[in-house]
């Protein structure tokens, strides 16, 4: 299903969709019902356990990522149009919603999962693939 407004990338993935080929030992994961991207895992391999930086809302309208809880405030204050926390819910953990409507483009896209990969994956796999892409 299309991400907020149909778009698509390239290769025909929604526009907030993470492609296991975007970032390095990341896989998507059902869970809750809906899709995780994860990094990390057994013997790399993303798919078989992973932590998760990010997951699609099953409206493809918002993703979660993960953000420390001291830096959301002042993203939430600075955009509140693009991200925000689900009270009860979202509290007590190192997490952040983003409206993908309010994205202005894929690299913005980018830079957010890219930001969320680093805190989730373990500090080996950072190291073997430079930051990702930076």
């Amino acid at each position: 299903m299309p991400a907020a407004g149909g778009e698509t990338d390239d290769h025909g993935h929604c526009r907030g969709r993470p492609s296991d080929r975007a970032l390095p030992e990341t896989a998507e994961r059902l869970a809750w019902g809906m899709p995780t991207f994860r990094v990390g895992g057994a013997a790399g391999k993303a798919a078989k356990g992973g932590r998760i930086f990010a997951a699609l809302a099953d409206d493809d309208a918002s993703m979660g990522v993960k953000c420390p809880r001291e830096e959301r405030a002042e993203l939430i204050a600075t955009e509140p149009e693009k991200f925000f926390v689900r009270p009860g819910h979202d509290d007590n953990y190192d997490w952040l919603r983003v409206r993908l409507a309010a994205i202005e483009d894929t690299a913005e896209l980018r830079a957010i999962l890219l930001d969320a990969w680093r805190q989730a994956a373990p500090r080996s796999v950072v190291d073997a693939h430079g930051g990702a892409g930076e």
